[in-house]
């Protein structure tokens, strides 16, 4: 039940030069401020949200259970990590007890119990809730609060993610969210309540999120008597507040390339280049019927001049990749076809699939002309400059795109969860931890613009991925699993819903002095151990 392979990305934390470890201060002190390009907005957990989100998630709740940097889960609100080894799970997967801790208190002051962990795994399947996953937790039967401290539940059937799964789903308090009658609307949605080491203080929207110790927290830390996570939408104002010292963690989207050569050489800075899990996509709308045929989508990927775009825009830092999956992945598939820049064979395959040039130099068929709008977070200036690359490339092959980008908020809220876009530039790490199901993204039941519950946001619906989906997860063994996830990837390669373009490298930095800050590619934001950061 553990996790293979990912933690190959893993870096060392980002240690200024020749600075050494300081011991942390014996009760909560000072501030940090985090820069994020894009706006927390979504504050239940189990709402759709994006990475940003999890941010405030990480800081405010807890799960039961947490993976660190090598992959390996850790106890948090539950006593120990169940395995077969200590009769957490049963041999065959199918049968749970989970020992939960008996000094946990919400931030409110009630007793965190067995009743919580239930409520919130109940929470995530209620079909009158917009929960952001139900994967995993939908095969949970005859779940059995056994006491205060242990909970027990049966699998419908083995499901090899679920731990990693449960990793990434935090427990709300059911004495505040049970009562709502509608608990998309609840007020807890704006004011969260957790057990986390920082407790909610408040938002100002468009500016700012600020959080305070929870002294009475019952994990390491927190050593910060403040948390303020800072949102600066423009990507070069992020980098000059980091340079001026107006923030102290610079978080998503970290440093732009074009400014680590400088970066690198701040005094008083530590900064660093790390791996992510990170895939940089065009992403197309299925439903759209521009995009319906796959010659289209195989002309705009030969349309697209991937190898210049990171040599000149992101200075030969991020990896290439024809996949989702992560590059160190020990299921990462090294065989698919590799890309190639070609406008002769983009306007070969249109031509041959009956994709004329209109009047205006516009190809059409059946009535349908390949235009089509792309979108991306506003102010984020190298994805803007890879759209207009995009867009004068297209042009060559009679395909028009506009951009149309928006704010943060806007652009990965019900824009994205509900692909009402037509096409968008994305960095998405699509794995929960190192696991390498892919189900919430690629599943057609997990469509959420269909009444599904994921983020397949492609509307992207394949009845043999569907069934290999199923498959992977009831496999335990890694090797067995591995040709599963191999076959998934080349199917996806040869579909192309998105167009892979990256793994990101990404640019990080922060005040040296500020301890603890350490990369890790389990999870999907900078500050997953903010409650042991510290000043030295």
């Amino acid at each position: 039940m553990g996790l293979a392979g990912a933690s190959g990305l893993v870096m060392p934390g980002l240690l200024g030069k020749g600075q050494a470890f300081a011991a942390p201060p014996d009760k909560p002190t000072g501030q940090v401020i985090i820069g994020f390009s894009q706006e927390p907005t979504v504050f239940n957990p189990h709402m759709p949200h994006i990475e940003v989100d999890e941010g405030i998630h990480f800081s405010v709740f807890d799960p039961l259970f947490a993976v660190n940097p090598e992959g390996k889960f850790t106890p948090a609100l539950a006593a120990e990590v169940p395995t077969v080894a200590n009769g957490g799970i049963s041999e065959d997967g199918l049968n749970w007890r989970v020992k939960l801790r008996d000094d946990v208190t919400w931030h409110d002051g009630t007793p965190f119990t067995a009743e919580d962990v239930k409520f919130t795994l109940e929470l995530l399947v209620d079909p009158q809730f917009r929960s952001w996953r139900r994967t995993g937790h939908d095969l949970v039967r005859d779940i059995e609060v056994v006491s205060p401290t242990e909970i027990t539940w049966r699998m419908e059937k083995p499901y090899a993610p679920y731990p990693s799964i449960l990793a990434a789903t935090f427990i709300v308090p059911k004495h505040i969210l049970e009562p709502e009658a509608d608990r998309n609307n609840a007020p807890f949605n704006n004011a969260p309540v957790g057990t986390g080491p920082f407790k909610w203080v408040e938002r100002v929207a468009g500016d700012h999120i600020e959080l305070a110790a929870n002294e009475d927290y019952f994990g390491e830390g927190p050593y910060l008597e403040r948390i303020i996570y800072k949102y600066i939408p423009d990507l070069t104002v992020l980098y000059t507040q980091f340079k001026t010292g107006d923030i102290d963690v610079i978080g998503l989207q970290w440093i732009t390339p074009d400014h680590y050569e400088e970066a690198k050489e701040l005094p008083g800075k530590a900064v660093a280049v790390v791996p992510s899990a990170t895939v940089e996509s065009v992403t197309f709308n299925m439903e759209r019927p521009q995009f319906k045929e796959l010659a289209v989508r195989q002309a705009l990927y030969h349309a697209i001049d991937k190898e210049t775009i990171i040599d000149a825009l992101y200075y030969g830092l991020p990896a290439p990749t024809e996949t989702y999956m992560p590059q160190q992945s020990f299921y990462y598939n090294p065989d698919l076809p590799k890309h190639e820049y070609s406008i002769e064979k983009a306007n070969a395959l249109l031509d041959e699939a009956g994709w004329m040039p209109g009047d205006d130099g516009i190809r059409e068929k059946d009535g349908v002309r390949l235009s089509f709008s792309n979108s991306t977070t506003a102010g984020n200036h190298i994805r803007e400059q890879v759209q207009q690359f995009m867009q004068q490339s297209f042009k060559e092959i009679g395909v028009e795109m506009t951009i149309s980008n928006l704010p943060p908020a806007v652009m990965w809220g019900e824009y994205w969860m509900m692909s009402q876009f037509d096409s968008v530039v994305v960095g998405i790490n699509f794995l929960t931890g190192a696991d390498p199901d892919t189900s919430d993204y690629f599943r057609s039941t997990s469509i959420a613009a269909q009444g599904g519950a994921g983020q397949n946001t492609w509307q992207y619906a394949n009845p043999e991925v569907d069934k290999l989906l199923a498959e992977g997860g009831r496999l335990f063994v890694p090797e067995k699993r591995k040709e599963v996830y191999l076959k998934i990837q080349e199917i996806m390669r040869h579909d192309l819903p998105f167009l892979p373009m990256f793994q990101y490298a990404t640019v990080r930095g922060h005040k040296e002095g500020v301890e603890g800050v350490t990369p890790n590619v389990n999870v999907r934001i900078d500050s997953w151990n903010v409650g042991t950061w510290h000043w030295a």
